[in-house]
């Protein structure tokens, strides 16, 4: 079982963590994979792809293909792109479960559907915000689930924001390098944010793209996030009578990000949290109904907060 780290080349974010990563050890340059350069050190692999990866599924499955190593998970050093222009370091799964399945995501992966979450992210989140507090610069957040590509593999990014000036920061490349050198041991140390078996996990229903319900509960020890669903992922159709079920892709959106996140967290202790102001009356009905059938419980963050501290939930 290896881990399988992608450095996109046409992406100087990734190109510099991918860097900054080799000059950390002593890594064996192996033969070419697909005719692009990859290298091994202890149980991970770093594959260097020419461009960009959105685009190319299931590279954990042509890893397997070509080497004959079954990946166990996979980190996607990246570049981050927002409008806002805000420097910026940001984590996140992937999944495009809001695409109905007749649709070509733009952004690459599966239409109508997700990756497992990698169980490292709220861990993650929890050293970025120790390590890079001195980066006054940079703001820190988690995303919401979005883009490609497709894996069956519980993967995450790790991403460099968001305008072309701040993509070649080689101090917050060198931040994130590190992060992953320790985050997967390399360092030889117990590494960073292995699933325990133990912690609750929490599946986001709703709220913006930053994630401000995700970053919250995900700076909270013994917590685990898992896909994070904006509202926009949550495409309703209102229904014509109260008697009938809300149409749209919301439905299926929440039923797999959950299928995934069960795979990722065998298990797992799960659980869903609901930003109750982005949506309305009926719509949180809709929601509420729909994880009574998934026995899924849907807390409140207090009661979140308080389960993994060990207490009594008395919020329900």
């Amino acid at each position: 079982m290896v881990t399988l780290v992608i450095i996109s080349s046409g992406d100087i974010a990734s190109l510099n963590q991918g860097k900054a990563l080799l000059k950390k050890g002593e890594w064996h340059q192996l033969e070419d994979v697909e005719n692009w350069p990859a290298y091994s050190l202890i149980d991970v692999r770093m594959w260097w792809l020419p461009d960009g990866c959105l685009w190319q599924d299931d590279l954990d499955k042509r890893w397997q293909i070509a080497r004959g190593e079954e990946v166990e998970e996979v980190i996607f050093p990246s570049r981050h792109s927002a409008a806002s222009g805000q420097a910026c370091l940001t984590l996140h799964p992937i999944g495009t479960m809001q695409v109905p399945i007749d649709e070509i995501p733009q952004y690459g992966g599966k239409a109508g559907d997700c990756p497992p979450p990698s169980p490292r992210l709220a861990p993650w989140w929890r050293e970025l915000n120790r390590v890079a507090a001195e980066m006054d610069t940079f703001s820190l957040s988690l995303e919401t689930t979005h883009h490609g590509p497709w894996l069956s593999t519980p993967c995450l990014f790790i991403e460099i924001g968001s305008t072309a000036e701040n993509w070649p920061h080689l101090g917050a490349a060198d931040v994130l390098a590190d992060l992953i050198w320790r985050g997967l041991a390399l360092d030889g140390g117990d590494g960073i944010g292995k699933w325990n078996g133990s912690d609750i996990v929490v599946i986001t229903i709703g709220g913006g793209h930053y994630a401000p319900r995700g970053n919250k509960l995900g700076l909270l020890e013994n917590v685990r996030i898992a896909h994070m669903l904006a509202t926009y992922s949550l495409p309703f159709d209102k229904p014509e009578s109260e008697a009938e079920k809300p149409g749209g892709m919301w439905e299926s959106s929440i039923r797999a990000a959950l299928a995934a996140t069960q795979k990722a967290y065998p298990g797992g202790n799960i659980v869903a949290s609901l930003e109750k102001k982005a949506f309305k009356g009926w719509q949180r009905q809709a929601i509420r109904d729909l994880m009574v059938e998934l026995e899924v419980p849907l807390l409140r963050s207090k009661a979140i907060a308080e389960i993994a501290a060990g207490k009594p939930s008395s919020v329900p």
